[in-house]
């Protein structure tokens, strides 16, 4: 079973003075809608969307909500910027599993933030390079490490549906 899927943000403007306020490109919208239809048609909903504080990961994180169920909640997790600490980013995990021990999550952050947590998760010694609007689908019962099910980005729909 699928409970954690960890995904990068989609496509962002050029970096500018400003990391934080960097907006999602058309072209970044337009895979994040896709990237959100096939976790849709692939996987439960999930009960929580969490991403960084930065404009370009909450974009995603927004456009990710519009395929997931009414009960759907979601947080702003100051950890989860580039720089973050993915052992801060599992104690979250964990509290919130003690809560409800069948909870799936969705974690919308940025490279290399993502990669590092990929290995924090699993355990297994990939830390793996995302495209924009790339995920990987854990299932993740603590104590264990987790066992990464599937990757997916946007180059793969486009190999899948031109088949």
């Amino acid at each position: 079973m699928v409970n954690l899927v960890i995904m990068r943000h989609g496509e962002a403007e050029p970096l500018s003075s400003q990391d934080s306020q960097r907006q999602l490109t058309a072209k970044g919208r337009a895979e994040v809608s896709q990237m959100a239809q096939w976790l849709s048609q692939h996987y439960q909903s999930l009960d929580w969307v969490v991403c960084s504080p930065f404009v370009r990961t909450r974009q995603t994180a927004e456009l990710m909500l519009t395929h997931q169920n009414n009960n759907t909640q979601f947080e702003i997790l100051p950890e989860l910027v580039p720089e973050g600490d993915c052992h801060q980013v599992q104690l979250y995990i964990h509290a919130r599993l003690e809560q409800n021990p069948d909870a799936r999550f969705l974690l919308v952050s940025h490279m290399p933030l993502v990669s590092f947590l990929v290995e924090t998760f699993t355990k297994n010694g990939c830390t793996p390079v995302f495209e924009t609007s790339g995920l990987v689908c854990i299932d993740y019962r603590p104590p264990a490490a987790g066992k990464l099910l599937e990757r997916m980005a946007p180059s793969d729909l486009k190999l899948i549906t031109a088949s």
